[in-house]
């Protein structure tokens, strides 16, 4: 079995390879080619944290796999991860467990990697500005995966923590500095969307974070944050904005993320507003965008084959590459 950290991950794969992972990962899910169970939601006695556990398994690929993942949004304020996570990947004609690799930074690379795959489909060709709100631990990797999608000149970034949000852009700035994308701090979500042509929230906010008459025509608006039903980042005006509304997997959104399901409930949209999958836009079964005026939007959640698919990923470079802990 192969031990695999954060290091080891970070030497072997890029954020480039993570969003084809990702591409690859929903291509096999729309196509019906992963088995992927809803994901299994415990919360914890004090209601400040959840439990998930994630398997999926892909036959094609003769692997399976399950990720604990825990989410503690307050874990931020401890100088913490807000999700620590292991994912277990599984031969699929053994049922050995071959890798136990970091689940945190998986699940930060394949989930930035996700608004990473939706800003390569959906966005436009020319997308210069770009904005993130949210800065906590899955924003880096949110913020990486949209300057390698797009050639971006610049990115606003806005938390409602000042200070950490100037210590995020100094880091960001230094560590993400090769793709040559200036990152600046907003001093509202307003002055962060203000002409932003890609714009991603990943908070766990019970509340709208941006105006969504704000944001301007030919946008992709990509939220992550809202995995429980009484999450709610996405101000429900930009789904009556929008041209085209697509998911990771419909049925995982409808199951848990307020930012569907609460203006569903209030009737602000239908379900005849859903676009579809983006899988079945990577399969070519389903358009993308067709104009440079469209606003389209993204809601993820996760699905298991995302984590699987990009694991299989890590481990077969690592294992080519030698890299890792070999634990017999």
């Amino acid at each position: 079995m192969l031990l695999l950290s954060k290091k080891d991950i970070q030497q072997v794969f890029t954020m480039k390879e993570a969003i084809e992972a990702v591409k690859e990962a929903f291509s096999l899910f729309s196509a019906g080619k992963s088995e992927v169970p809803l994901r299994t939601q415990i919360v914890s006695e004090d209601q400040s944290g959840t439990f998930l556990f994630m398997p999926a398994y892909v036959p094609t690929m003769k692997a399976a796999g399950i990720k604990v993942v825990n989410i503690f949004p307050n874990n931020i304020d401890k100088g913490l991860p807000s999700a620590p996570a292991q994912v277990l990947l599984i031969d699929g004609e053994t049922g050995f467990v071959t890798s136990v690799l970091d689940g945190t930074f998986v699940t930060q690379m394949r989930t930035g990697a996700a608004s990473g795959t939706a800003f390569d489909v959906l966005a436009k060709k020319d997308a210069k500005k770009g904005a993130l709100i949210g800065t906590g631990g899955q924003a880096a990797c949110q913020l990486e995966a949209m300057i390698c999608a797009r050639d971006l000149d610049e990115v606003k970034v806005f938390d409602m923590n000042p200070e950490r949000t100037a210590d995020f852009v100094q880091q960001m700035n230094q560590q993400l500095g090769s793709y040559g994308t200036q990152i600046l701090a907003a001093k509202s979500s307003d002055e962060a969307i203000e002409d932003a042509d890609v714009i991603i929230t990943v908070t766990p906010s019970k509340k709208p974070v941006f105006d969504g008459n704000k944001v301007k025509k030919g946008a992709t608006v990509s939220c992550v944050g809202a995995y429980q039903h009484d999450m709610q980042e996405m101000d429900p005006v930009i789904l009556t904005r929008a041209d085209k509304i697509y998911f990771d997997s419909e049925e995982a959104v409808l199951s848990e993320s307020g930012d569907i399901l609460i203006p569903l409930e209030e009737g602000t949209i239908t379900k005849e507003d859903f676009t579809g999958d983006i899988g079945e836009v990577i399969l070519g079964k389903l358009v993308g965008r067709e104009n440079d005026e469209e606003i389209i939007v993204f809601e993820t959640v996760g699905i298991g084959t995302q984590d699987l698919v990009t694991a299989k990923a890590i481990y077969d470079k690592a294992s080519k590459k030698g890299v890792g802990t070999v634990w017999e």
